[in-house]
């Protein structure tokens, strides 16, 4: 049996969301535009490191970014088409992980 071959397009796509945040950024913008701030205490992100995950996004065409201009200006985050056609394989790996996936309790931990 030969090995498959992995596409380009595949590789990159997995790379793409694989990278560490980058899904769980997604996956939080799903029901609703949100701020920077926002998002940072949701999943717990480092302010550094999700300023450059969504400037990757956003590059991507993922997300869009819009500024409302206000004192102090407010910026909210947002997926764009291509970012919500995401939508349904992040809720098949949420539904995955409720089946497979075991959460470690203070139990667990102590044995």
């Amino acid at each position: 049996m030969e090995p498959s071959i992995i596409c380009p397009r595949f590789e990159k796509a997995i790379s793409l969301l694989s990278q560490r945040w980058t899904a769980l950024i997604i996956y939080q913008l799903l029901s609703v535009s949100q701020r920077f701030s926002t998002i940072q205490s949701s999943i717990g992100i480092s302010g550094k490191v999700l300023s450059e995950r969504l400037k990757d996004l956003e590059q991507q065409g993922i997300i869009k970014r819009k500024v409302i201009p206000e004192t102090p200006v407010i910026i909210e985050y947002s997926l764009t088409e291509k970012g919500h056609s995401l939508e349904p394989i992040l809720k098949e790996v949420e539904n995955w992980s409720q089946l497979w996936v075991e959460i470690e309790t203070e139990e667990t931990e102590e044995k």
